[in-house]
């Protein structure tokens, strides 16, 4: 990371409440191709969350700890902080000095953006603001939001006036937490209605909507220069699984989740 961070834009997504179980089934079955073709051997990494809900999540992955591989470790990680006696940070960690990642990559001279999703980034209260409250410059408006049948094109299209704006030689860490997986996502499934509730073949849905959009994403990220892209989730959730619903619990179906890093090539 450290040939990665001042050379290349760099690129966070989190599919906010995406279960490993779906994303790796959808892959597997050709129905999310856009997002497929980036994912190393067309596969999800299947990975542990760092926590079970979007806020608790979200701070460990901006303190630099991404989902872990789901095999006995030590993993070294790819950002940390510089801590003593950390036994995840190796020769290839971007080490900062500050508190979190997004301040580290300001001080090494990015523009942190965040287009954020669902409520813990509305910006609408003292705890909506934490999180976007990070980041140099942060972008929620209510189509962002998780009852927009619509939240994932509102996103890309604020973030291409983002990428669009900023001046060429300016490195960018642009963060999109996407909302279009969270509960309520029934309206994404073809012919359900409010009465059919959410389900997981909703949740399902709702991924290939995203991948539908998600190339644009892609395209204006690597716009500018070769990017290094981040995409996984923060947790997943229960449809029914041992009779629970939603997530902030300890079930395999939150604490799974899938993951994937790669490279965006500029397009000439």
């Amino acid at each position: 990371m450290n040939e990665v961070v001042g050379g290349h834009d760099i690129l966070m997504v989190t599919l906010d409440t995406l279960r490993y179980d779906v994303a790796q089934e959808l892959a597997a079955a050709g129905r999310i191709p856009h997002l497929a073709r980036h994912l190393p051997g067309g596969r999800w990494e299947r990975r542990h969350a760092p926590g079970s809900f979007t806020y608790a999540s979200h701070q460990a992955m901006f303190a630099g700890f991404l989902p872990t591989p789901a095999v006995p470790g030590p993993h070294p990680r790819l950002f940390a902080a510089r801590f003593a006696g950390s036994e995840s940070t190796a020769d290839g960690t971007f080490v900062y000095d500050t508190p979190d990642l997004v301040s580290g990559l300001a001080a090494a001279g990015y523009r942190t953006v965040c287009v954020g999703g669902v409520g813990f980034f509305n910006k609408q209260g003292p705890l909506g603001s934490v999180l976007p409250g990070m980041f140099q410059e942060s972008h929620w408006e209510p189509e962002f939001g998780v009852p927009s049948p619509t939240s994932f094109e509102a996103q890309v299209a604020c973030a291409e006036k983002v990428v669009a704006g900023l001046p060429r030689e300016r490195r960018l860490f642009l963060f999109v937490n996407v909302s279009a997986l969270h509960q309520p996502n029934w309206f994404h499934l073809p012919g359900a209605t409010r009465g059919s509730g959410d389900t997981r073949a909703s949740h399902a849905a709702a991924l290939e909507y995203v991948d539908r959009h998600i190339g644009r994403l892609f395209t204006a990220a690597a716009s500018r220069r070769r990017c290094f892209a981040v995409v996984c989730s923060d947790h997943g959730t229960a449809y029914g699984e041992d009779g629970h619903t939603g997530h902030r619990i300890g079930h395999e179906v939150v604490w799974t989740v899938p993951y994937a890093h790669f490279f965006l090539d500029e397009a000439r």
